[in-house]
């Protein structure tokens, strides 16, 4: 995640809404980043915005070429893996470095060791439901730390950061779970990353049973993160916070 203005940059919400930038009342508040810093943060920002918006574009003009929703991500998968890759310098902006990086390569993850290297999800629906739910979020994502490192945030942006990942967190979710379930009979099939016995390190990995350890681990994680977003928001659009803003 990118640093935004005055709080140190990190990521709570595994990118689909609040990020727990705010502190608690009395704390003390952290020296923002320095000029040059700063026009790194700001400069990344705007590209990542503007990658992302080109991937959003991409598929509506995929779409209306084709008149389907089907297959279109074959029209976004370069810059789609370029721009997800990029976040991984996300994890040297930040505070919550372990947060953040089990956030970003967890999307890295099913960019490129599931939606890559399994050629057969490629065409399936679930991987647009979530490449839609990361365009959107990252649009708003990125726009909000610009403007949060200029100091000019639009309460609309503002908003639609805390307030859409209502929707575009479960929807993002269902079509991670989704294109990791249709990968597993495929990765079943070919033995795809896994290393069996016997072997002269004398070590097995079994990529199917990962697979589904990674599935179990939405279960304790996914409620955790969304009730945490939630409670950001209230605490964030209050109007007791605006307010104290204003003030």
């Amino acid at each position: 995640m990118a640093a935004s203005s005055s709080s140190a940059s990190r990521r709570a919400d595994n990118g689909y809404g609040a990020n727990g930038q705010q502190q608690p009342p009395g704390s003390r508040r952290r020296k923002g980043p320095g000029a040059l810093a700063t026009a790194y943060l700001v400069i990344y920002n705007v590209v990542m915005t503007a990658g992302w918006l080109v991937i959003a574009v991409g598929l509506v003009r995929s779409y209306l070429a084709t008149g389907s929703y089907h297959n279109l991500y074959y029209s976004i998968e370069k810059p789609l893996k370029f721009f997800q890759t990029g976040a991984l310098l996300e994890i040297l902006h930040c505070a919550m470095v372990v947060l953040t990086a089990f956030q970003v390569m967890s999307r890295v993850f099913l960019t490129w060791a599931i939606t890559h290297s399994v050629k057969e999800v490629q065409s399936e629906d679930s991987v647009l439901l979530f490449v839609a739910a990361w365009t959107v979020t990252e649009i708003i994502r990125y726009s909000f730390y610009t403007f949060s490192l200029l100091n000019h945030l639009p309460y609309l942006i503002k908003w639609a950061r805390y307030t859409l990942f209502i929707v575009l967190y479960p929807m993002g979710v269902s079509g991670e779970l989704l294109t990791i379930y249709a990968a597993l009979p495929f990765v079943r099939r070919s033995g795809l990353y896994s290393i069996s016995l016997p072997n002269k390190y004398n070590f097995s990995f079994d990529y199917y049973t990962f697979l589904i350890l990674v599935m179990m681990s939405y279960i304790p994680l996914f409620p955790q993160l969304y009730f945490h977003m939630l409670h950001q928001r209230r605490k964030v659009l209050s109007p007791a916070e605006e307010q104290k803003k204003a003030e």
